[in-house]
């Protein structure tokens, strides 16, 4: 049996053949289906990606339906049990773990690139002080391109091997700084001597002790956390990074990119709508009422569903089980009552089972950065530190594709046909009119 799909064009009769390749067709394979020789070809129309495969990967695999995920053919679920953050973003970024060599070195290259130029903190205090830290991270990323020329030359091996270390090494330091500069404290700057989470913890919460010391229970979380939201396939965010790198754009600004997507409360802000929400269904014995709400349409239940996952999110089943292990430290979060008995009810109801509505990993994550410390307006930068290394992964490939060119989509143009100038005092003639 051939691989091919027959297509009958009704509107000439004519049929064509097409080549089926990894369960897809190619988009400019309907170009050759005309009703006549100056026609341009058939389209394809897909707002928002909902069918379209835009590239080939070999970095993330989702499969919704089965709820699996997996970086470079590892479970999530395993790296998260076993892994390191940096090993994870090695691994995206080369493709394989990496030997014990090979993270020692990855590891002393990340930690001694920590620092940022003087003139970055002192343009941060350019921002008002009430600044989201989101917006300031997108500034900052954008600014580092320019202390760095260089990172132009994207075809250049070693010289985006050497910005690759840089962005990932300087995204804790950004982020901190952004907090600080937010509550008007003075920043801290890297303590080299600090793994990478434990590092950013204390760039964020240190104040007069000579040295601070993360709780290595917080620490080990904000590792896994980081694991889980390091990629996650053609997101909006990535598809942004790949979109504005196709141009040859360097990392920098294409990694602004990326963060500005992220930025989006459709995107980045989704477990804070989780707060939001338990905050308003305020107590366990409300949750029944919130659940009638949403089935007659008059609430939303915010952290279930998913555009991809069909399934149980395999990252929110790592983050429940992690929530519990950092209450024991911080005391548990009030809302983690309201969360549980929200999760049992939705899991056991038709209304929700007949949707494939399930939990996924915003439903948990906010709890648990609220019960760190860290205030909402830093969940999207939480998200945007470790997800720079897999839009740097994404970016990288998509430069080694050999099919990529710089993205530029087809449109459906719905405007006016063609019509004259009308000069001014005609205009003014009809509108009064």
């Amino acid at each position: 049996m051939a691989d091919t799909l027959t297509i009958t064009d009704n509107r000439t009769g004519k049929t064509y053949e097409i080549e089926i390749k990894d369960g897809t067709i190619r988009a400019d394979a309907l170009r050759k289906i005309k009703t006549s020789d100056d026609d341009f070809g058939l389209m394809t129309y897909d707002p928002a990606f909902m069918n379209t495969a835009s590239c080939r990967s070999a970095i993330t695999l989702i499969d919704g339906d089965k709820g699996i995920l997996r970086y470079r053919g590892y479970a999530i679920e395993e790296l998260a049990e076993q892994s390191s953050y940096l090993e994870v973003a090695y691994l995206l970024l080369h493709g394989e773990l990496p030997n014990e060599a090979q993270l020692r070195k990855w590891t002393h290259e990340v930690t001694h690139h920590t620092f940022v130029h003087e003139f970055l903190r002192k343009s941060m205090e350019g921002f008002r002080f009430d600044a989201h830290p989101m917006g300031k991270l997108v500034s900052m990323l954008g600014a580092l391109s320019t202390f760095y020329p260089e990172a132009k030359k994207v075809r250049d091996d070693r010289t985006r091997r050497e910005q690759i270390v840089r962005i990932i090494a300087k995204m804790p330091t950004l982020s901190a700084w952004a907090f600080r500069h937010s509550v008007g404290r003075p920043y801290v700057y890297p303590d080299n001597e600090l793994s990478y989470c434990g590092n950013f913890l204390n760039m964020i919460f240190r104040m007069a002790e000579p040295r601070f010391e993360p709780h290595p229970v917080l620490e080990r979380a904000l590792d896994i956390l980081f694991i889980l939201h390091a990629d996650h396939e053609q997101n909006c965010s990535a598809n942004a990074a790949r979109a504005v790198g196709s141009a040859e754009t360097d990392p920098y600004c294409s990694l602004a990119a990326a963060s500005a997507a992220l930025y989006g409360p459709l995107h980045g802000g989704a477990n804070e709508a989780v707060l939001h929400m338990l905050k308003q269904i305020g107590n366990v014995s409300a949750v029944p009422e919130f659940i009638t709400g949403v089935k007659n349409g008059s609430g939303r239940l915010m952290g279930f569903g998913h555009r991809v996952y069909k399934n149980y999110d395999p990252r929110a089943k790592v983050i429940k089980k992690l929530a519990h292990e950092v209450f024991e430290v911080t005391g548990k979060n009030p809302l983690l009552e309201i969360a549980l008995e929200l999760e049992k009810i939705a899991l056991n109801d038709e209304y929700f089972v007949k949707r494939k509505l399930y939990p996924n990993v915003d439903f948990y994550s906010g709890m648990i950065y609220q019960a760190m410390g860290f205030p909402v307006d830093m969940f999207p930068v939480l998200f945007a530190i470790p997800r720079a290394s897999g839009w740097l992964a994404q970016w990288q490939e998509m430069l080694q594709d050999p099919e990529q060119k710089i993205a530029r989509p087809r449109q459906i143009y719905t405007g006016a046909d063609l019509r004259p100038y009308v000069p001014m005092s005609q205009r003014a003639t009809k509108q009064a009119t």
